[in-house]
């Protein structure tokens, strides 16, 4: 058996801030020994994509309280193979306009349609709960969230495929 996990960073972005954030949550994931990493746009990700993954992680800048319509849609086609992503681990991203505008809503849309899915989920007990969130352009602080989203989402698929820490 390999020692590698797949790592699938889905993202949509409008403005090139999710894109950011999903480039540091995926930088994150790659310093973990044995983690390949693929960054995909949510409108070029295919269910094949979803089935190769270990760990998922999505990213969506927040629209009215949600995820972005190609997320949704991404997850609308996924019905196509419900059950098979039973077991993966899931993670979520966001970046928003301002502050209370809707950024923890859109982490738990996400976060609910991998519960759906029967994902795992990855949290976190200091701040950030939910998922990496910026407001507007990511700042480094940010950043940093989002690398260590990545790598503790992949030491977790490690840990589930391999049974051991990395």
């Amino acid at each position: 058996m390999s020692n590698e996990i797949n790592v699938l960073v889905v993202y949509d972005s409008g403005t090139g801030n999710t894109e950011k954030m999903a480039f540091a949550v995926a930088e994150g994931a790659k310093e973990v020994e044995g983690a390949k990493v693929t960054v995909k746009r949510a409108d070029k990700t295919k269910l094949e994509d979803l089935l190769k993954a270990d760990a998922i992680i999505v990213g969506s800048p927040t629209y009215y309280g949600q995820m972005s319509s190609k997320i949704k849609a991404l997850f609308d086609k996924s019905v196509e193979i419900h059950g098979e992503l039973e077991g993966k681990v899931g993670a979520a991203f966001t970046s928003s306009g301002g502050t209370a505008t809707g950024a923890e809503t859109t982490l738990l849309s996400i976060i609910e349609a991998m519960l759906i899915h029967g994902m795992i989920i990855q949290g976190r007990a200091r701040g950030k709960h939910y998922g990496a969130a910026a407001v507007g352009k990511p700042n480094k602080r940010e950043l940093e969230v989002c690398r260590e989203l990545g790598r503790r989402t992949a030491k977790l698929a490690y840990k589930l495929k391999h049974g051991g820490e990395k």
